[in-house]
């Protein structure tokens, strides 16, 4: 595309040659002269006066720093985005249906469906139009599947899961596996059968490595705009509400209801049987115990420290109950009428 094409696309204000080609999108730091870039951190601003990009987008408080050919709009990380998905380059998971796929006789197979090499689909399933499946895939009996759909090399989605349309899931995730469900007798755990399934909406993007449980008795539910990182446990009977966003290491225990559009934060965890309400934003590490019924962010990992200052605080904090014996005891004594 050249300049031109690019600022129509994004409907930018254009400064510079309109007929510069670009072949690419690159770092700010690292862009050649055919190559484009975006500034949407003012951190990174001084790199203005050194990129070699071809052209930059940046908003109209930035483009006085920046001498070049530039494209102007409101929100350059937004712009980005937008031109990322129109420069895309990456792959189909597959590119047509390989002759070691095994399809039964009675799935329900859409227009344009691509399957690459031991794909496996079971009876009863149904897969609609423009669906493409990696390499390695298993897709169990009675499944549903939308339009639109990726699923990347050697994903798995168990028995009578439903999901819906434009979803992308990524390698080696588990979608409908049975719940962490036993019951103890006399110390033998017995296991309960999860007789739910998963019900995942429209528009979602699962991350490679994650696993939804199905749900005991109901279903477990990811709702539309969804998306989910790498290495995420979902247990059973969870709902995600609409938009949420969660990232990477992070765990949700059974039965619980988060709700939409809220933001999950790198390796936190969730308590069971509890509900957060719509606009929770959890920074990375927190650890939920109860639920939360108003919106705002809420911290509870604790930071990185010196080895040595770490050691004594946690030495002190050892003796925090002792300390409270302490002081109750000298508050006592000060106050005895109390």
């Amino acid at each position: 595309m050249n300049l031109k094409q690019i600022a129509e696309f994004l409907n930018a204000e254009l400064i510079g040659d309109d007929q510069l080609s670009i072949s690419r999108i690159a770092t700010i730091d690292t862009a050649n002269a055919d190559e484009i870039t975006f500034l949407a951190n003012k951190k990174y601003r001084k790199q203005l006066s050194i990129t070699q990009a071809g052209a930059v987008i940046l908003t109209q408080q930035m483009a006085t720093l920046f001498d070049g050919n530039k494209l102007i709009v409101d929100d350059p990380y937004m712009a980005y985005a937008l031109l990322a998905q129109k420069l895309d380059t990456t792959p189909q998971p597959a590119e047509s249906v390989h002759p070691t796929a095994t399809v039964a006789d009675d799935v329900t197979l859409g227009n344009n469906v691509t399957l690459g090499a031991n794909v496996v689909i079971e009876s009863g399933a149904v897969i609609g139009d423009n669906v493409s499946i990696g390499a390695g895939t298993f897709i169990g009996r009675g499944a549903q599947l939308g339009s639109n759909i990726k699923l990347w090399p050697n994903v798995t989605i168990y028995h009578e899961v439903q999901i819906g349309n434009h979803v992308i899931i990524h390698s080696n995730t588990v979608i409908g596996s049975d719940g962490f469900g036993f019951a103890n007798d006399k110390g033998q755990w017995v296991k309960i059968p999860q007789l739910g399934s998963v019900v995942i909406g429209n528009h979602v993007e699962i991350g490679a490595s994650t696993t939804i449980d199905r749900g005991a008795l109901g279903n477990t539910e990811v709702h539309d705009h969804v998306i989910l990182d790498n290495q995420i446990q979902i247990a059973h009977n969870v709902v995600i509400g609409e938009g949420t966003a969660m990232a990477a290491c992070s765990v949700i225990a059974g039965s619980t209801i988060v709700g939409k559009y809220c933001q999950i934060g790198g390796l936190c965890g969730i308590n069971g049987h509890i509900e957060l309400c719509d606009g929770v934003i959890l920074t990375g590490m927190a650890m939920v115990i109860s639920s939360v019924t108003e919106p705002g962010v809420y911290s509870s990992g604790v930071p990185h420290t010196e080895n040595r200052e770490w050691r004594r605080q946690m030495a002190q904090l050892r003796q925090i109950g002792t300390m409270n014996k302490r002081i109750k005891t000298l508050e006592q004594a000060a106050h005895p009428e109390k």
